[in-house]
């Protein structure tokens, strides 16, 4: 029974992370295009697209809570009520740490356009006294 729970809820984080990703790769593709400005935005989104699979799953299939199931089988049965409120886990788990990964890419992102709009502002402004 934990071996079934175990993929469950890898299969939930699983899906869980594939509709962000999805939501989220052009917004995120878009936005390294702007800032970087550069083929090698696209290894980077590649990479932005990797680390939320890798977020999202181990935000969402927490093996220390469901070693309880191994450790105390007879007090931690798994009846109906705690399948569903292990894959609600699972689903929230995994959409907290996408959601804090998302925000730590989009303030980096917000910083890095920052100093890139700021250093085509001074760019054209040297441009248009000396021209």
């Amino acid at each position: 029974m934990f071996l079934t729970l175990l993929i469950v809820t890898f299969l939930v984080a699983m899906a869980v992370s594939t509709i962000v990703v999805l939501a989220f790769r052009k917004p995120a593709d878009q936005i390294l295009k702007r800032v970087i400005a550069d083929e090698v935005s696209t290894v980077w989104c590649r990479y932005l697209m990797f680390a939320l699979y890798v977020v999202g799953i181990s935000s969402g299939v927490r093996i220390g809570n469901l070693e309880k199931y191994i450790n105390a089988p007879t007090i931690n049965q798994l009846t109906n009520e705690r399948w569903f409120l292990e894959v609600y886990r699972t689903t929230i788990g995994s959409l907290q740490g996408l959601a804090w990964a998302l925000l730590v890419f989009f303030i980096c992102a917000l910083l890095a356009f920052v100093i890139t709009r700021n250093a085509e502002m001074m760019k054209s402004k040297s441009q248009t006294k000396a021209g």
